[in-house]
C-alpha cells in the first residue's frame, strides 16, 4: 500500500464496536475494525487511535436526564477505557504491537498518556489507543481526537462515520444534498456541518491539521482512504 501518509490518528465511533447491537462490544465488529488497522500497520503507517464510548455510555444524555456533567462525563471516559482495552487487545491478535496510554491516572490498567511515551511507542511500531478523551469533562472525544492527532505530530486525522463524507445536509432524510469532495474549516464552522464537534474543527484549523471524513463501512476499508480509492471528503 502507497500512503502519502507516515503517522495518522484514526477515531473510532463506540457504535461501530456495538455492531447491529443497541449496546456493548460485538466480537465481530471489534475484530474487522481490528483487521483494518493492522492491515494498515503492518504496511509502516504508524497508527494512533481514539475511541468513543457511545456503545457504553453518553454523558451528555445522562446528564440531560439530571446526572452532574461532570459526573457523567467521567463515566463516559471510563467507557473509553473499556474500549481502547478491547481494541488494543484485538489489534495485538493481528500481530501487531499495540498499547493502551490513558488520559486518566489508572496505572493498573493502562500507561498513563504523554506525548512523550506516546510517540516514543509509535516510533517503536506500537500502535497507540488513546484511551480516557481529554482527561477533561465537557470536551468530546471528536475533541480528544483532534488534540491528540496534534500532540502526536500526526499528518491527518481521519473520522470514520455513516456517510461517505461531508455533506451540506443529512443525506438520510435530504436526498438532494450536496457532497463536498473538499471543504474548508471555516465552511464547515460556518455552516454547522455537525460531521465533528466545532471544538475539533477548530482546533484543527488552528493548527493546521487536516480532516479526512469516510464511511466506515466502504468496501475499500481504510486502506482504500489512505491511497485515495475510497470515497472521502477533506477538511482544510
Amino acid at each position: 500500500m502507497a500512503s502519502a501518509y507516515k503517522r495518522i490518528l484514526l477515531k473510532v465511533s463506540g457504535e461501530v464496536l456495538a455492531g447491529d447491537q443497541s449496546f456493548g462490544i460485538e466480537p465481530q465488529f471489534l475484530n474487522a475494525v481490528a483487521r483494518q488497522i493492522a492491515e494498515v500497520a503492518k504496511s509502516g503507517v504508524e497508527v494512533a487511535i481514539v475511541i468513543g464510548a457511545g456503545n457504553i455510555f453518553r454523558g451528555m444524555a445522562v446528564a440531560a436526564d439530571g446526572t452532574d456533567r461532570v459526573t457523567a462525563d467521567l463515566m463516559g471516559m471510563l467507557g473509553t477505557v473499556i474500549n481502547s482495552l478491547a481494541l488494543s487487545n484485538a489489534i495485538s491478535r493481528q500481530g501487531v504491537k499495540s498499547k493502551v496510554f490513558s488520559a486518566l491516572t489508572m496505572p493498573s490498567v493502562a500507561d498513563s498518556f504523554t506525548a512523550r511515551a506516546s510517540k516514543a511507542a509509535l516510533d517503536e511500531g506500537y500502535v497507540v489507543v488513546c484511551a480516557g478523551g481529554t482527561g477533561n469533562p465537557f470536551f468530546t472525544t471528536d475533541t480528544a481526537a483532534a488534540l491528540k492527532a496534534i500532540e502526536l505530530d500526526c499528518d491527518v486525522l481521519l473520522k470514520g462515520t455513516k456517510v461517505d463524507g461531508v455533506y451540506s445536509a443529512d443525506p438520510k432524510k435530504h436526498p438532494d444534498a450536496t457532497r463536498y469532495e473538499t471543504v474548508s474549516y471555516d465552511e464547515v464552522i460556518g455552516r454547522d456541518l455537525r460531521v465533528m464537534d466545532t471544538a475539533a474543527f477548530a482546533l484543527a484549523r488552528d493548527n493546521g491539521l487536516p480532516i479526512i471524513v469516510y464511511a466506515l463501512d466502504d468496501k475499500e476499508g481504510l486502506v482504500g482512504v489512505l491511497n485515495g480509492k475510497a470515497r472521502s471528503t477533506r477538511v482544510g
